[in-house]
């Protein structure tokens, strides 16, 4: 079954297509990271037309849609997770929802990436690979992150260990969703981890007009 796999959580866009059969490894056929900063909503639908035609294939040949849920700023994931769920409801296919920190790195390892606001987004896993804590959202200091630690390098110094620089892959995202891809009838519905409320909150009350 042909997958196609996004994810729209940091500021590198993921866009893969592979080849997915239940109980072996995914295999991928073409893949692009595009760093894109807050650009997703320009650049995605681009990036799946290339990465389709690279691995010489079209939307009607997919069989299954997977996306990173995050953790990942409100804009940002929403552009994934609507596109997702756009171009697998136009195909009649199921769409899966994973963790994106689960896609990055495999086996035992803590992964951090950067959160903003001076904060990472944090998760653990356990020497079979599933996770064991997380995903959260702290500040370094308060973290005591278990070796090996993969994600965001640039925390290493504040996270006071080593961080080996990693980001999400489609191989990763096809890892995580192999459960759900194996038995549809698991499929959750898509829920972002947002993990914080919105910058932008309406009013407590409204402001009272006078009529003239």
């Amino acid at each position: 079954m042909l997958v196609l796999a996004l994810d729209t959580a940091t500021p590198t866009l993921v866009v893969g297509l592979a080849r997915w059969t239940d109980g072996g490894p995914a295999e991928v056929l073409a893949e692009r990271a595009v760093a894109s900063g807050n650009r997703h909503a320009e650049l995605l639908a681009p990036t799946v037309r290339a990465v389709l035609a690279a691995g010489g294939a079209a939307m009607a040949d997919l069989g299954a849609v997977v996306t990173g849920l995050g953790p990942g700023p409100y804009t940002g994931l929403r552009v994934g997770v609507v596109t997702a769920a756009a171009l697998a409801d136009a195909r009649g296919i199921p769409v899966v929802g994973v963790c994106s920190l689960d896609a990055i790195g495999d086996g035992a390892r803590t992964v951090a990436t950067d959160a903003r606001r001076k904060e990472v987004y944090w998760a653990r896993y356990g020497a079979d690979g599933a996770r064991v804590a997380g995903p959260a959202v702290d500040r370094p200091a308060d973290l005591t992150p278990t070796p090996p630690v993969v994600g965001d390098a640039a925390f290493a110094e504040r996270l006071g260990v080593a961080v080996t620089a990693a980001e999400v892959t489609a191989a990763g995202l096809l890892r995580a969703a192999a459960p759900q891809l194996a038995d549809p009838s698991s499929v959750a519905a898509l829920v972002p981890l947002y993990l914080r409320r919105p910058d932008a909150v309406p009013p407590p009350q409204r402001k009272s007009v006078t009529q003239p």
